[in-house]
């Protein structure tokens, strides 16, 4: 594909772009948003402001390049109706790129994005990458709280060898901590490599190394055994209130029993002393 052009129709002049994802909420609604510059369907991008690409990915995140605060400002304002779950604070992911014809597509430690041509498919393949580091961000945070909220009970259990007496509120902890995995279980697959690397081998380097810089397979199978091991903790915890629930009813039959044949014996003894 060619240069990627501006909305007025003549070659994007900048050499130095910033890229901006952001996560917007739980779900993005692109279905219907049809628009006369579209460069791609999945994810969905078009031409935006003066010199701008946008890029929108369905699990939530908005990647805006080469706009100025008010251009990405509207953006985020025309999204607003299609944002479902919205965040109160938007995770953030940025990035510099930098067009450099004399040089291949590379990453340098603690530098920009070098690429040697800016076309959409190489904006394409860095707006999946940046999409998908500000979404591991978020889940990261959030099983990182889920953990904070049932360690004081695995410690008190560890510690004391029964559970804490709140039950209720271990039960709240269990279900905020279970809800935390399912929301992340299947939100982004960060395995996947984008769309457009089947049409475009020749960018999987380039997206290699964007993998690379963002440690995005090490974040996400550290994600995926955090959320193992948060499931099994909860289930552990709600285990052990049902065995001592269990007990508990096996305590009061028995008892019931016990008073049963107790009731028994007296009424035979009072009946034998009667005659």
């Amino acid at each position: 594909m060619t240069d990627t052009i501006s909305s007025t129709g003549a070659p994007m002049q900048n050499t130095r772009l910033t890229a901006r994802a952001l996560l917007l909420g739980d779900r993005l609604d692109v279905a219907g948003l049809e628009r006369s510059d579209v460069l791609s369907t999945t994810p969905l991008a078009f031409r935006a402001g003066q010199d701008g690409f946008v890029a929108l990915f369905r699990y939530g995140v908005a990647v805006l390049v080469g706009l100025t605060p008010l251009e990405e400002d509207e953006i985020i304002r025309g999204l607003r109706q299609r944002i479902q779950g919205e965040f109160s604070r938007h995770e953030e992911e940025t990035a510099i790129i930098e067009i450099s014809p004399d040089r291949d597509d590379q990453i340098p430690p603690g530098g920009p994005i070098y690429i040697k041509q800016l076309s959409t498919e190489r904006l394409i393949v860095i707006a999946d990458a940046l999409s998908k580091s500000a979404t591991l961000a978020r889940d990261e945070r959030e099983a990182t709280a889920a953990f904070e909220l049932v360690e004081p009970s695995v410690e008190h259990l560890a510690q004391k060898g029964r559970r804490p007496r709140d039950r209720r509120k271990i039960l709240k902890h269990v279900g905020r901590a279970l809800l935390v995995r399912q929301r992340m279980s299947g939100r982004v697959a960060v395995e996947e490599k984008p769309d457009v690397l089947w049409d475009r081998p020749d960018l999987e380097r380039l997206y290699a190394r964007l993998e690379d810089e963002y440690e995005l397979k090490e974040r996400a199978t550290a994600l995926h055994r955090k959320l193992e091991v948060l499931g099994d903790t909860a289930q552990a915890l709600t285990d052990i209130i049902d065995t001592e629930r269990s007990l508990r009813l096996e305590l009061i039959i028995v008892l019931l029993i016990l008073f049963e044949i107790f009731i028994t014996f007296y009424q035979m003894f009072t009946g034998a002393s009667g005659h």
